[in-house]
């Protein structure tokens, strides 16, 4: 009687160990997706908690059909390196061909054992038992997992094998959201490829609209300068295109597959700028519950673009110049030297040169910045681009909202003479407006906010306005002329060739290809 109380004793305190150690593998599960975290902490509390000696997550790699250990306990690198098999090759090998499992006693009297990792060189073999057991996921073996343990005469090997199917039952989860995981990352590298293969090819230089000398002047240092590392610095008013060019810049240079960073340094306090701009750690202001990269640290590797640099707080100032010398910093609430690889461009609209002469930006940081200016005209200096940018617009647009919307001479007329203080930014913002507005196929004057026409003689005088639009040589055919001329003028001086031709206007190929089709240019060889 005290005998079998001790047996029943003995197998309860077995199962107690067993959900122990299975509750500790659930925890691990539950914390990480992290296959490898999974399989090292696994084995680690089977050694740990049930007195076996080493394990081993062995893996079926379905394109080259062999197993290879994933993960061990017990097992140096090397040795892990050398745990390689086929299937139907050794006890592992066997367990995977027959999706049964398999208890060696004593592994130095199994033949069928090859023990290839040598982790048992110095050990005496006839004290080790091996157990093998498969891992199935949706009916088919994907794996096993084996344990090493002290061979006793006492130990019960089926009830081994059930507590180590459970485990394995884990394993095969944990395979399945690895690879979960790693489609859907593979699917996120694919897409952010093909996003980045996008905005390359959005932003090259002559996918940026604008044939005016001014434009063209701008485009060829830009060009130029995309190549380097150096400081750029761009100057013009608000709405003249800075962040496109940036861009521009950014994704035309060797930097192009590094991060592009953007941050708005007029729209933030001091103290959030610090910490936008550097990081901060967990705990250093409140609000602040966890850590927290800054932009310099994300923009590491590609470009960091500060937009509005004009307007940031003097006290602010030497700390930027700190980090734009030395490319490094600390983070808010931090001690820790962070160094970051960054090329910066900065952009104003201010008088940077006066504030700099009344004392409101340092003048060390303006020579820092100020490595390569870069000055963008104004719409009313580059008028002659009107009609690409109107085109272009009209065309976006409509696409976007799935309409056919055309432009009147009227309207064309009023767009051409409105002074455009708000530059490219206030036209795109119009001409959304128009198509979104327009009750038919053709947008009028009418769609238009009252302020943008008055002021405007043409739309003040019925009959200049009637007298003028029936001239050929204003409104649309005017329009129409001047661009059919440029265009030959431009194709005559690259030799007839539209690629080259379309560079230099500031237009795609597709679009030249478009204009000569539309104008009947005759093309000569």
């Amino acid at each position: 009687m005290e005998k079998r109380k001790q047996v029943v004793d003995k197998d309860l305190k077995q199962k107690i160990l067993e959900l122990s150690t299975l509750y500790e593998i659930s925890k691990v599960v539950s914390t990480t997706l992290d296959l490898d975290k999974v399989a090292a902490s696994t084995l680690r509390l089977l050694s740990e908690s049930l007195g076996l000696n080493r394990g081993a997550l062995t893996l079926l790699d379905d394109r080259t059909s062999e197993l290879a250990i994933r993960a061990a306990y017990g097992m140096t690198m090397e040795e892990i390196r050398r745990g390689k098999y086929k299937v139907g090759e050794g006890v592992t090998g066997k367990v995977v061909k027959t999706g049964v499992p398999i208890i060696v006693p004593k592994i130095g009297s199994e033949p069928l054992f090859l023990d290839r990792t040598g982790s048992r060189k110095k050990l005496a073999k006839e004290d080790i038992s091996f157990i093998s057991v498969p891992i199935r996921l949706s009916g088919r073996v994907i794996g096993v997992l084996s344990v090493d343990r002290v061979f006793s005469e006492d130990v019960s090997f089926d009830k081994e094998i059930r507590f180590l199917s459970i485990v394995a039952g884990i394993f095969a989860q944990a395979v399945h959201i690895h690879h979960l995981v790693e489609a859907e990352k593979a699917e996120l590298k694919e897409e952010n490829l093909s996003l980045r293969t996008q905005l390359k090819g959005r932003y090259r230089f002559e996918n940026i609209i604008g044939q005016s000398d001014r434009m063209q002047e701008v485009f060829k240092t830009v060009e130029q300068v995309s190549r380097s590392n150096a400081t750029i610095m761009l100057r013009g008013e608000s709405g003249t295109g800075k962040e496109l060019i940036a861009q521009a810049v950014h994704y035309n240079s060797p930097r192009r597959d590094g991060p592009f960073i953007k941050l708005n340094c007029a729209a933030l306090p001091e103290t959030l700028l610090e910490s936008e701009l550097f990081g901060h750690e967990k705990g250093a202001f409140t609000g602040a519950d966890k850590r927290k990269p800054g932009r310099f640290e994300l923009a590491s590797g590609g470009t960091l673009f500060l937009d509005e640099i004009g307007d940031i707080p003097p006290s602010f100032q030497v700390k930027l110049l700190r980090v734009l010398q030395e490319r490094e910093f600390e983070h808010v609430g931090g001690i820790e030297t962070i160094s970051v690889d960054v090329r910066i461009i900065v952009a104003t609209n201010r008088d940077l040169e006066k504030d700099v002469k009344e004392g409101r930006f340092r003048e060390d940081l303006y020579y820092r910045l100020d490595v390569i200016p870069i000055f963008l005209p104004s719409l009313r200096e580059r008028r002659e681009d009107l009609p690409l940018l109107i085109e272009h617009f009209l065309e976006r647009f409509n696409k976007e909202n799935r309409k056919q919307v055309e432009i009147t001479p009227e309207l064309l007329t009023v767009l051409m003479e409105h002074p455009w203080p708000g530059n490219v930014r206030e036209l795109e913002n119009y001409i959304e407006r128009l198509v979104v507005m327009a009750m038919g196929k053709r947008a009028r004057v009418s769609d238009l906010p009252v302020y943008v026409t008055q002021g405007i003689p043409l739309l003040n005088n019925t009959s200049a306005e009637k007298d003028r639009l029936s001239c050929k040589e204003t409104g649309l055919s005017s329009l129409k002329k001047i661009e059919k001329s440029k265009l030959e003028e431009t194709l005559r001086e690259c030799g007839w060739v539209q690629a080259s031709a379309a560079k230099k206007l500031g237009i795609t190929p597709r679009q030249i290809g478009y204009k000569i089709k539309k104008y009947g240019i005759r093309l000569e060889t």
